[in-house]
């Protein structure tokens, strides 16, 4: 019985060795590894479930802050410490994300940004659109500090410019603030000749690079999806009347 079961078995033992059984394997090992790095790269993101408020002084964070966790106007005043609570989503009360309300102070921003920024999800820039023409340097600067640090470039969180106070008058579009801001990015990312340094202080290896090299920068360029929303937390009818946070709220629940 042995002897004549030996000939199929060792056709067996080809057959295992053959270059199909070997592609097989390669495939099966392939779809593992693509499981693993999958796994591993969810499991960091679900790790990190802050919004970061950012922005200057003045830019309306607070109040922003204040409007989506209770809907309410209310005085702020400049943050010099973070402010955080837990935001859920209207639509799905059992979602929700930390929002962190980071001081817009220029002594203390990077200070704060470099305590929360690798809990990031995602990151709500905030700009006043009535003073942006005569900030815009400033505000670019800032976004330029945020958009080189090496964890940011990272771990790549949605990023949201939050066009603010769009209930006055002479508030500037979305459209022309992003014009205006991929303008002024484009400025610093040239003049900036020395290596940049991460918000801890240690360099990034290299020069500034926004974007691609030899052309104009844009913000599709980046590594992180960029969105641009006009809103306002103050509301058309002020401190009576209600946020226009519409596009915050769907991005927020879109990140979430």
């Amino acid at each position: 019985m042995a002897g004549g079961l030996e000939p199929h078995l060792e056709a067996l033992r080809r057959e295992l060795h053959g270059p199909a059984v070997l592609s097989v394997l390669v495939a099966l090992i392939a779809v593992a590894i693509t499981f693993l790095i999958w796994r591993f790269v969810q499991g960091r993101r679900s790790s990190r479930k802050a919004v970061l408020l950012l922005g200057l002084c003045d830019a309306g964070k607070t109040l922003l802050f204040a409007r989506l966790l209770s809907g309410r106007y209310r005085d702020t005043q400049t943050s010099i410490t973070d402010s955080s609570a837990v935001y859920r989503l209207s639509q799905d009360k059992s979602t929700s994300v930390t929002l962190i309300d980071l001081p817009g102070h220029e002594s203390l921003r990077l200070q704060f940004l470099e305590r929360f920024k690798a809990a990031a999800r995602a990151i709500v820039f905030v700009v006043d659109s009535v003073a942006f023409q005569r900030e815009v340097k400033d505000v670019a600067e800032f976004l330029y500090q945020v958009l080189v640090d090496s964890t940011v470039l990272r771990n790549a969180p949605a990023l949201l410019i939050a066009c603010n106070k769009q209930d006055v008058t002479m508030a500037k579009s979305a459209k022309l603030i992003q014009q205006q801001l991929e303008k002024e990015l484009n400025t610093l990312r040239v003049t900036r000749s020395a290596a940049p340094t991460s918000l801890d202080g240690s360099a990034t290896g290299g020069p500034a690079q926004l974007g691609k090299k030899g052309k104009d920068f844009d913000f599709s360029q980046l590594p992180m999806k960029v969105e641009f929303v006009e809103c306002s937390a103050r509301g058309s009818k002020g401190e009576e009347g209600e946020a226009d946070l519409e596009g915050l709220e769907k991005w927020l629940a879109k990140v979430a």
